[in-house]
């Protein structure tokens, strides 16, 4: 059958189709709201490491102080990222395009290693779920009184618990917001601005974005995002191979799942491990079933593998029905030692002496950064000129930065010509954090150029820049020097 004949035979089979068939395919699934089961075991634990973490350097941060100023500040109204003692300038973007690199190199080497390890502890929708979530059980109750609440006709109670859930989600997230815009503007001036009423439309418009849509994110649409608005779900497989570590069922040893009483040994009523209680889905923050294999909402959170293991110990059956392994580990019933010795392997390898060699690059580069910089572009609109003196004179348009929090004694010189000088002695002082556009007039003897070898035109000369307390060597810059026609 040839493209045209398939293409009108699905034409008419949808033709033919009734009311009800078409019903029971629907474009759009609604939501069924997830509530979860609490869980405890050492993946939670450890998500819990990670949610205190985040949020401690977040949120105390900014308060930090380096001399005198705010430790971590990205002023863009001054073109100037502060990192403790380091101060980026625009000039300075290759260094962010390298971090870039780097975060992508970490994210191919831990995707490779062991999947989704970014979302399921370190991701912000995974930190702020949680987070949300726990102001949710605290009010309203565990799993089953919050669905008990949800069914409960309209009350003054509900209205309470309801209303008291979304005031503190609310704060919280206009907190959160507040603080991001304080990486802009110092926390210190911002509350300052905040007391007298002086906040400016940027800094009020970003607080209550921010704030918004953490509320929306974490509190309403939570596995939302994951399942239908985040990139990385799409493309992890690409990053994914038979050795990489995911949360895995083990099909082998669950099935055939059923009840069954306490203590009896599975195998002898022809069943396997899984006792089908649910937990592992009732646990789930995208309310999948990891039973059904590996699947795109799957954040790799580990909380299936916390409430599968708890089901096991109550059951007196051996832990790890649920557990991270490979899809080779799986299969060939790998040990401990021959599931590690496969994780690294040679892709893996090579992704961390990438990433290896560009952290110490990066590292060495900021080593070697100087303080101080120099560009420089001759006055086209000035020639050179011949002074009463007898002295030729060229000028010159001298850009100097300084990256440093302190003030340089500078001083300027010129070499590649005889008795070449820069008039007024070139001795200057560079403010902190300053960079200054200075004209500069460099003056020769043209008789005692000439008698050294300079000619008529253009000629090669170095302004030198040298500063004791900012550089070892001096600075150094290549530029060129005219010379008018011998009369």
């Amino acid at each position: 059958m040839n493209t045209t004949s398939i293409f009108y035979a699905k034409v008419e089979m949808f033709s033919n189709a009734t009311p009800e068939a078409a019903q029971a395919q629907p474009l759009f699934a609604a939501r069924k709201k997830i509530y979860m089961r609490p869980v405890k075991g050492p993946f939670n634990n450890w998500r819990w490491v990670f949610v205190w973490l985040t949020q401690i350097v977040f949120y105390l941060t900014p308060w930090l102080q380096w001399n005198d100023r705010q430790a971590v500040l990205f002023d863009l109204t001054e073109r100037k990222f502060y990192i403790f003692g380091l101060v980026l300038w625009p000039s300075d973007i290759v260094y962010m395009a390298g971090l870039l690199i780097i975060c992508a190199l970490a994210l191919f080497l831990f995707t490779a290693i062991a999947g989704r390890l970014w979302c399921g502890y370190s991701c912000p929708q995974t930190v702020y779920t949680e987070i949300f979530m726990w102001i949710e059980r605290k009010i309203e109750g565990d799993r089953v009184a919050q669905m008990r609440l949800d069914k409960a006709p309209l009350s003054a109670s509900k209205i309470l618990k309801k209303g008291t859930k979304h005031l503190l989600w609310g704060l919280f997230a206009l907190w959160s917001g507040y603080t991001l815009v304080a990486y802009f503007t110092p926390i210190r001036e911002l509350m300052s601005n905040t007391l007298s009423g002086s906040l400016s439309s940027g800094e009020i418009f970003w607080i209550f974005f921010y704030g918004f849509m953490m509320y929306l994110f974490a509190g309403w649409m939570r596995e939302q995002v994951c399942k239908y608005m985040c990139p990385y779900a799409r493309f992890q497989s690409v990053m994914f191979d038979p050795d990489t570590l995911i949360v895995t069922y083990d099909e082998q040893r669950g099935e055939s799942r059923g009840a069954r009483k306490k203590g009896i040994d599975p195998r002898s009523v022809g069943k396997g491990d899984c006792i089908d209680c649910g937990v592992c889905v009732d646990v789930c923050p995208t309310g999948i079933d990891i039973r059904n294999g590996l699947q795109m909402e799957c954040i790799g959170c580990g909380a299936c593998i916390d409430g599968c293991n708890d089901i096991m110990d109550k059951m007196n059956y051996p832990r790890g029905l649920i557990r991270y392994d490979t899809e080779n580990g799986v299969a060939n019933k790998f040990t401990r030692q021959q599931l590690w010795q496969r994780v690294v392997r040679g892709r893996v390898l090579i992704y961390a002496a990438i990433l290896l060699a560009m952290v110490i690059g990066m590292a060495y580069s900021l080593s070697q950064r100087g303080a101080l910089k120099m560009s420089i572009e001759r006055d086209n609109r000035s020639v050179a000129r011949l002074l009463e003196s007898g002295q030729v004179e060229n000028v010159y348009r001298l850009k100097l930065s300084n990256a440093d929090e302190k003030p340089h004694e500078i001083e300027l010189s010129a070499h590649g010509m005889n008795s070449i000088n820069v008039a007024g002695g070139g001795k200057l002082t560079l403010a902190p954090l300053s960079t200054e556009t200075i004209v500069i007039k460099l003056q020769t003897d043209p008789a005692k150029a000439r008698a050294a070898g300079a000619t008529s035109g253009s000629n090669n000369i170095s302004l030198h820049l040298k500063s004791p307390e900012a550089l070892d060597e001096p600075l150094s810059i290549d530029t060129v020097f005219s010379l008018p026609k011998q009369q």
